[in-house]
């Protein structure tokens, strides 16, 4: 399976300046994978010409072996009316109810399962979405800052949780933390935006997984490169 993105560009009408100009990249493998870029750059622009939300844009984007593409984004709101449990159930094919169990325990939800989703905060809700992506299908789930207002310790263990469960699956990981993305993610695609040229560059990332570790100095190395490709 791969993604695969040649030569896109989109302008929006009215404007005189392109949100990305002539970007390419590939996904070859499953894991987690990073965009990265400051504001304006175009990563949700991005993100929804992938999933199909967002047209008007010149290129071409194909795959092979991919089909279903989720994007879950950090400002989603689930009926607030039901408890958070009885809206997993009814959501959670009965094969996936122990993974779901997994998740809820991992994403630190037990105690919430008998709150309405109007009652948490923005950092519950914002694993509460995710979590219900997670028990969809999909090839590839884009996850622009789905974990926004969640702990630092709490978002890695989430990440590393995923990273376990669905190692045959994509992730694009929109995320502005240069120290989480250099961490964690295995491609990161560091947007410039605009007509700067290249308009895009491949960081690797330290990939990390649960029980390892990375040296001090390989992830420094990797988020300067990030630095120096973004600016």
């Amino acid at each position: 399976m791969h993604l695969q993105v040649r030569n896109l560009s989109l302008k929006y009408p009215g404007s005189a300046n392109h949100v990305f100009e002539n970007l390419s990249f590939k996904l070859g493998e499953p894991g987690f994978n990073a965009l990265f870029g400051p504001s304006g750059v175009g990563k949700t622009s991005l993100a929804k010409i992938i999933t199909g939300e967002l047209d008007g844009y010149k290129g071409e984007i194909s795959s092979q072996g991919m089909q279903t593409f989720l994007y879950s984004y950090n400002l989603e709101r689930l009926p607030g009316w039901s408890s958070v449990g009885s809206h997993l159930d009814k959501i959670t094919p009965s094969s996936l109810r122990q993974r779901r169990d997994e998740l809820v325990s991992a994403f630190g939800l037990d105690e919430l399962m008998g709150q309405r989703f109007s009652q948490l905060s923005l950092g519950q809700q914002n694993r509460v979405n995710l979590l219900r992506y997670l028990l969809q299908d999909f090839h590839l789930l884009i996850m622009d800052e789905s974990l926004a207002n969640v702990d630092e310790m709490t978002r890695e263990k989430i990440i590393l949780k995923i990273k376990d469960l669905y190692p045959n699956a994509y992730f694009l990981y929109i995320s502005h933390n240069v120290v989480e993305v250099s961490k964690l993610c295995n491609q990161i695609i560091v947007l410039t935006g605009g007509t700067k040229q290249p308009p895009s560059s491949i960081v690797q990332g330290q990939d990390l997984k649960a029980d390892h570790t990375i040296e001090r100095q390989k992830l420094e190395h990797t988020m300067l490169e990030i630095v120096n490709a973004s600016s």
